[in-house]
């Protein structure tokens, strides 16, 4: 499979994208203000990460993401990715429901909210059934014509606003356009292990990277370097007691991106190789 876009426009901005690739490495969807989407995964599986979650799309399972930093990511599932990645994304925009429902959108005209900021959904057989005709017109572009795009959007939006039982269109609307606030703490606790470099993690945290050190040492009153480090080797100590896991194995699983970085970390804390620790 060769790497392919296709879109859709409504007004000079991306509503529906089919992205086929053979492969990927760990890639940034990066915030843009006032947008939120949804992904169906056709072929693969995709991980995501944002600030206090990670799973798992597939098939069967697909995401709904207010505006914020995330990552996508390789599984450890190869042989699901064994014929590529294809994946089918729609993009909502405060001005575009404006336009379609005809009516002043105020994001502040209700009070709904949503527990979450990236959410795992279903796809039942109104959403297959729903990707399965937004297919029909990437594959054939010039069947979108105005009318048509505008009436599969607000298809979308009703589909999504009745599963997740909002007491309207607008007050779903108005909740998924208001991200919720994660503080600093949580994010890095929730994301220690997953071999995330500075920059990545600054990333998630909506932050610079020297803005990102300067928080980070007003918060755990430490480098993040080192701090990320010694956690992650503490947790590594705690598994080579308590089971048989290789040492490599254990490695990558607290986030260490190699043996050697582990083993020298390892032993800058401990004062013993990770084998001999274990042997003690």
């Amino acid at each position: 499979m060769d790497f392919k876009e296709q879109v859709i426009k409504y007004k000079g901005r991306i509503v529906f994208i089919r992205l086929s690739m053979p492969h990927f490495d760990r890639t940034l969807k990066q915030y843009v203000e006032d947008e939120a989407c949804f992904m169906f995964v056709n072929k693969g599986e995709v991980g995501v990460r944002s600030q206090e979650d990670y799973f798992k799309l597939n098939q069967k399972v697909g995401m709904l993401a207010k505006c914020l930093n995330y990552f996508f990511e390789p599984t450890d599932n190869q042989d699901a990715c064994n014929d590529g990645i294809e994946s089918v994304g729609i993009f909502i925009y405060p001005s575009l429901v404006k336009d379609l429902f005809e009516f002043e959108f105020d994001l502040t005209g209700s009070n709904h909210t949503l527990d979450y900021n990236l959410k795992q959904v279903q796809i039942d057989r109104l959403l297959e059934n729903y990707k399965e005709s937004i297919s029909i017109l990437l594959d054939n572009p010039k069947l979108a014509d105005e009318s048509i795009i505008k009436t599969k959007l607000k298809e979308f939006i009703l589909l999504i606003s009745k599963s997740e039982e909002a007491p309207s269109q607008l007050d779903f609307l108005a909740a998924l356009f208001k991200p919720n606030e994660v503080e600093f703490k949580s994010i890095i606790q929730h994301n220690l292990y997953a071999n995330l470099s500075l920059e990545e993690l600054a990333a998630l945290c909506h932050l610079s990277l020297s803005s990102f050190k300067r928080k980070f040492a007003e918060v755990f009153n430490e480098s993040p370097k080192k701090y990320i480090a010694k956690k992650k080797v503490e947790k590594a100590a705690s598994m080579l007691k308590a089971d048989n896991q290789r040492v490599s194995d254990i490695a990558y699983e607290v986030g260490f991106d190699s043996l050697a970085t582990f083993s020298r970390n390892f032993t800058a804390i401990y004062g013993q190789s990770p084998s001999d620790y274990r042997l003690s």
